[in-house]
């Protein structure tokens, strides 16, 4: 079954000749070499946010009181997607469920500013469920990223 290119919004490169989504960076890889990489599925992404969310309504549950209510989680959850994701290409619930965040353009991470915008969008909910044949969502595309499995080395 052949995969239509991953439209981006990011500029252009030059295409990466194999692109590997398991090494930390892929020098040249474009969103046409997403059709190589291992994307994330729905389960691993539905666990790490599950995590997450669930932290943050911890953390939440130190300020407010019931944590449910307001929008305590949701300021805690955005600068923590933006930093864990944007410095590490991945939030703790990300690590647990074995997948990461990464620039299409060179499968790096995509940075603080760009993972505060995807974080964004995607507590609207919306963009998060019009998803590409790659499975990724508005909020990805609008931001140049995708999110691949990450398996972690054997010792």
């Amino acid at each position: 079954m052949s995969r239509e290119p991953v439209e981006d919004s990011g500029p252009a490169a030059e295409p990466a000749s194999h692109p590997d989504p398991a090494s930390d960076r892929t020098p040249g890889a474009t969103a046409e070499g997403a059709a190589g990489w291992d994307t994330a599925g729905f389960g691993a992404r539905f666990l790490a946010i599950l995590v997450d969310w669930v932290l943050c309504l911890m953390l939440a549950g130190l300020v407010a009181d019931p944590p449910a209510t307001g929008w305590w989680v949701y300021a805690l959850l955005i600068p923590e997607y933006a930093i864990f994701m944007g410095r590490f290409g991945q939030t703790p619930g990300m690590w647990l469920a074995k997948i990461r965040c990464a620039s299409v353009a060179d499968a790096g991470p995509i940075g603080m500013a760009r993972a505060l915008a995807r974080t964004v969008l995607m507590c609207l909910v919306i963009p998060v469920l019009i998803m590409d044949s790659y499975g990724r969502g508005l909020h990805d595309r609008a931001v140049g990223s995708i999110m691949l499995s990450a398996p972690r080395p054997r010792s």
